[in-house]
């Protein structure tokens, strides 16, 4: 007895009367079940290795967070998903104008109610719903840097405008509809290391005002500073680049940075001139 090989349109003998044909199905079935069970054995591991891929790139290169508070209005609403780069500033310093996020553990009091969870697992599902910017964290902040190290930040000039550096700022394009740019008067300069923040919502955002009584007169660390928001990817129809403002192009502003970050230096030089003239003097009467 013969039986076709499939898919070679011939016949071969039968072994011990069993058919080939029969024992070929068999076989691709077995196969096939195999492959459906190593597939499942591989998932979890393929589930670890891309949460664990995740974690890399949202510790190191880019994280999304949750808003929950109105203190960013309307540039941030309540529920948008912000993506934030965590390697910007190690390359460029940060710059006024910018929207940062940053961590308010053991200074700042949060914004937002928070309570630990009693149950480890609840507590473990909400960690992973930090990282991945599905829920707030605990004590993660996001303002607009106002001032950098060594501004003079002043509220308000004589059209109720905030200066830096004496530069007035106009902050129609991100402030608030109906919100004046602040409802009570400060003057800081802000310290080495430091930065002064302030919420775009600015009636009713807890920023670098309501902390000028802390250590840092209202001002946070830049070391605490996460990265900088720079899209909103969620919801979708709000989807948009976060850009700095046109106001903090101001060459004034820049003048005044530049100076003042030269301003060592600068002085260094100055001291330096009138002692060499002063020795060459010494010199020739010798």
């Amino acid at each position: 007895m013969t039986s076709e090989v499939p898919g070679s349109g011939t016949r071969r003998p039968a072994e011990d009367g069993v058919d080939v044909v029969a024992e070929d199905t068999q076989q691709a079935a077995g196969d096939g079940r195999e492959k459906k069970g190593s597939f499942w054995k591989e998932l979890p591991v393929l589930i670890v290795v891309a949460l664990v891929l995740a974690l890399l790139i949202k510790s190191f290169v880019v994280q999304a967070f949750y808003i929950p508070s109105e203190s960013m209005e309307n540039t941030l609403l309540v529920n948008d998903r912000v993506l934030v780069n965590k390697l910007v500033y190690h390359v460029r310093d940060i710059e006024r104008g910018d929207v940062v996020v940053f961590s308010g553990v053991d200074s700042w009091e949060g914004e937002v109610p928070y309570e630990e969870p009693a149950n480890p697992i609840v507590g473990f599902f909400r960690w992973v719903g930090t990282s991945f910017g599905v829920i707030p964290g605990e004590k993660d902040y996001i303002k607009r840097v106002i001032g950098v190290p060594g501004d003079k930040v002043k509220c308000c000039d004589a059209q109720g405008r905030i200066t830096v550096n004496g530069t007035p700022l106009d902050e129609k394009a991100y402030l608030y509809p109906g919100d004046v740019p602040s409802l009570s008067n400060f003057e800081v300069t802000v310290p080495q290391g430091r930065l002064w923040v302030m919420g775009d919502h600015r009636s009713v955002s807890l920023d670098s005002r309501s902390h000028q009584g802390d250590p840092g007169g209202g001002t946070i660390p830049v070391d605490q500073v996460i990265g900088r928001a720079f899209v909103i990817v969620w919801p979708f129809d709000r989807a948009k680049v976060l850009p700095i403002p046109d106001t903090f192009n101001q060459p004034a502003l820049h003048a005044v940075g530049a100076l003042g970050g030269a301003a060592p230096v600068l002085a260094g030089f100055a001291g330096a001139v009138p002692l060499m003239a002063l020795k060459r003097r010494l010199r020739r009467r010798r």
